[in-house]
């Protein structure tokens, strides 16, 4: 056909499925590529392994999108300058538009001493690890009796029920640059660990840091209740795991024997107000935290190699843009040459890092795609090049998931969790997956 544009998306999580959605609703014919066998992102391999029936309505969103005619679906499939294809080969393929939906695949680091050390880890990787995204499954993680995981936000809850209720650690330590007054967790995430808080512990803490909040104008009675509201609804304890806060402590380094990590400094910091706003401001007293494994927890970066410009972790939007969808800009901008780049646009993470959960991925999927076919309007639909597109996947040396494959895959989990007993079966590899899909032979 020649009446349809040709559009390619790149990351096949929310922001990328409910975009590709948008595209192909509007008429455009779509390509999406992704770097994982199955679809579904962080919705898929982020979202907490118990919480099946929220996973099983997503996939079923997820594979009702595919069903659409107007969708082509590539898995194991990379795109960036060191990968299958690049973004100059897509363009050169005859895709009039490219819509980035990768996600941000890299997490933040502090550029910190000892972050190399055994035992020192990101909670993406961890996350990953439990949710059996290949390679991540078959990696080993060594959690030792005392873990501190650096954030205040609902991964670093995530990392901790996992450490608490399957690791069964024997102490868990929460340490956050701020106080309690500005945690970022929700209500229903702490239901599933407030029963392993050390409460008396809780007390002094916020005792401990009562006039540095009062002196910011800080309530620590109302910071207690926040963090304790979730106790009326607590899940069953299974561990006697300790659960503890360290407020107003950041980490300076990770120290270790024999490269193994041993413990964690921190300096203690302090609130003051600047321009309207708390900032917490290091004091110089610094202490020593024993403790066997560290994840951190501070957020995520897009993948500085894939492609496009990027700055403070994520790539360069055009301030100005031509398209603008509720004032948000969605264009792919070189700071170099100071112009947008012609025809690629960024979605969900891609375009604003560890910004929401899968609600808001999906509706800035579905903007960033209404970005593009406003870019598109004034270009003739020409979806010709699909049959180069087609043959560049099969020139590949490697095995392309395609929708077809992925039915056969979900009808093979679903046939190996009846024969378990289990709710939910996943394979834990790579090779396990393209065997049971017929496209490897399997070990």
């Amino acid at each position: 056909m020649t009446d349809q544009h040709l559009i390619a998306v790149i990351g096949a999580g929310p922001a990328g499925l409910f975009g590709a959605r948008e595209l192909a609703q509007s008429g455009a014919r779509v390509v999406l590529f992704n770097r994982d066998l199955k679809p579904g992102g962080l919705a898929e391999y982020g979202i907490y392994p118990t919480k099946i029936i929220m996973k099983s309505g997503l996939r079923k969103q997820f594979h009702k999108i595919l069903d659409n005619e107007n969708i082509d679906y590539y898995g194991n499939i990379t795109i960036g300058t060191q990968a299958d294809l690049s973004l100059d080969d897509l363009k050169e393929l005859g895709f009039q538009a490219i819509l980035v939906t990768a996600g941000a695949q890299g997490a933040k680091w502090l550029g910190l001493p000892g972050e190399d050390l055994s035992g020192v880890y990101q909670a993406k990787d961890v996350v990953f690890y439990y949710n059996k995204l290949p390679p991540y499954s078959q990696d080993q993680y060594l959690f030792g009796k005392r873990c501190a995981i650096v954030g205040a936000g609902n991964v670093m809850l995530d990392v901790a029920r996992y450490l608490i209720r399957q690791e069964q650690v024997e102490e868990v330590i929460a340490v956050v640059r701020r106080g309690p007054a500005e945690i970022k967790f929700d209500k229903k995430e702490m239901e599933f660990i407030i029963s392993n808080l050390d409460q008396t512990a809780l007390d002094k803490e916020i005792a401990r840091v009562r006039p540095i909040m009062e002196s910011v104008s800080q309530d620590p009675e109302a910071a207690h209740a926040k963090i304790m509201e979730s106790l009326p609804k607590a899940f069953e304890k299974v561990s006697d795991t300790r659960f503890r806060f360290e407020f107003l402590s950041s980490p300076l380094g990770m120290l270790g024997k024999n490269g193994t990590l041993t413990q964690l400094e921190i300096e203690d910091t302090t609130l003051i107000l600047k321009d309207g706003n708390t900032k917490a401001r290091g004091t110089g007293n610094k202490r020593l935290l024993e403790v066997d494994t560290v994840v951190f927890a501070i957020g995520d970066k897009v993948d500085e190699s894939f492609g496009l410009p990027t700055q403070w972790s994520e790539f360069v939007k055009n301030e100005n843009p031509k398209f603008p969808m509720n004032d948000i800009s969605y264009e792919a901008f070189n700071p170099e040459t100071n112009t947008p780049i012609e025809g690629i646009f960024v979605g969900g993470w891609s375009r604003k890092a560890s910004e929401g959960l899968v609600g808001y991925a999906r509706k800035d999927g579905i903007r960033a795609a209404k970005a593009v076919m406003q870019y598109l309007e004034p270009i003739a639909p020409d979806s010709s090049a699909i049959v180069a597109v087609k043959a560049k996947i099969k020139s590949l040396n490697k095995p392309a998931v395609t929708k077809d494959d992925l039915q056969r895959l979900v009808t093979v989990e679903a046939q190996e969790a009846e024969k378990l007993g289990e709710v939910e079966f996943k394979f834990s590899s790579n090779e396990e997956m393209l065997g049971a899909m017929g496209l490897i032979v399997a070990a």
